[in-house]
């Protein structure tokens, strides 16, 4: 018998990802997103009526919540559409997890942390004291998913690499200055554990199908600098002829303050012999390859 699948936020980056794996895995999905367009049908999770209705006509076995505002500096000069999206959008698909009894995948982040851990954290570590309202919104999400449900999943991911021309993070930017820059100013002072939305969608799936339900983490291995990212992307891309200069983060004031470390350990799946991650490295370098002509 065939499982079937409700997600939302299909149409981000990471639901590229995922979407076709949940497929080849014999998942029959139903794909959602604020944004409608062919194949994906419209659902805002800010709204519970309409959550209601897409269950209950597509009666999934899981629901896979990706919908998400993921911009940091967005949420830090809108609260309100922040805590709509991230907290109450997750209580309202929560709410209907709870009352058609299902199990619930809902993606969080490392900005739950405090950010002054630069070993990094595992998921028995404590969430909180966030340094801005993308990470307080996120964890909000996860204590509603904790307190409603028992059949839940919460995988956590740090810098997320991927999305191709979807891709408006880190790497995306980085990749477009290159073009046309001698020199780019990029931060030293950060860490983070990137994850590449491939490696990522197969993580979440393996973690649904073989654990039990709780708290994951599941990033790439090894820790790094924005500035080390960009010194690799040049270095894939061929661009010799860049300067990379040092700076901190002072150099770009943002609307939200970034944590100093979003560093994640996978210790979950390391101690079941589950973690089969490859090096962030070889991650982007594959990604690279695959988006050099798309982004």
């Amino acid at each position: 018998m065939q499982l079937k699948a409700l997600v939302t936020g299909a149409n981000g980056m990471l639901g590229d990802a995922l979407c076709p794996i949940l497929e080849r895995e014999g998942y029959i999905l139903c794909r959602t997103d604020i944004m409608a367009q062919d194949g994906i049908l419209k659902l805002d999770v800010r709204e519970l009526s309409s959550i209601k209705d897409s269950v209950s006509n597509f009666k999934p076995d899981i629901v896979f919540h990706l919908a998400a505002e993921t911009d940091v500096d967005k949420c830090e000069l809108d609260k309100d559409h922040a805590y709509k999206t991230n907290s109450e959008g997750t209580k309202n698909v929560a709410l209907v997890c709870k009352d058609y009894n299902i199990p619930m995948v809902y993606i969080s982040t490392a900005a739950v942390f405090d950010g002054e851990n630069e070993n990094g954290y595992r998921e028995d570590d404590m969430p909180g004291n966030c340094v801005n309202v993308y990470g307080k919104s996120k964890l909000e999400g996860e204590v509603v998913v904790c307190s409603l449900l028992k059949n839940y999943y919460i995988i956590r991911a740090s810098w997320m690499i991927g999305g191709f021309n979807k891709d408006k993070k880190f790497v995306w930017k980085i990749v477009q200055l290159l073009k046309t820059r001698k020199e780019i100013s990029v931060v030293t002072d950060k860490l983070g554990s990137p994850t590449f939305t491939k490696d990522f969608a197969r993580g979440i799936v393996k973690i649904v199908s073989k654990c039990k339900p709780g708290i994951y983490h599941c990033v790439n291995k090894g820790r790094c600098t924005r500035f080390d990212i960009a010194k690799k992307i040049a270095e894939y891309l061929g661009k010799k002829d860049v300067i990379l200069k040092p700076v901190t983060s002072d150099a770009f004031p943002l609307p939200a303050p970034r944590p100093r470390s979003e560093v994640l350990i996978n210790h979950k799946l390391l101690q079941m012999g589950m973690d089969d991650s490859r090096r962030w490295e070889d991650a982007l370098k594959e990604y690279l390859e695959a988006a050099v002509g798309q982004i």
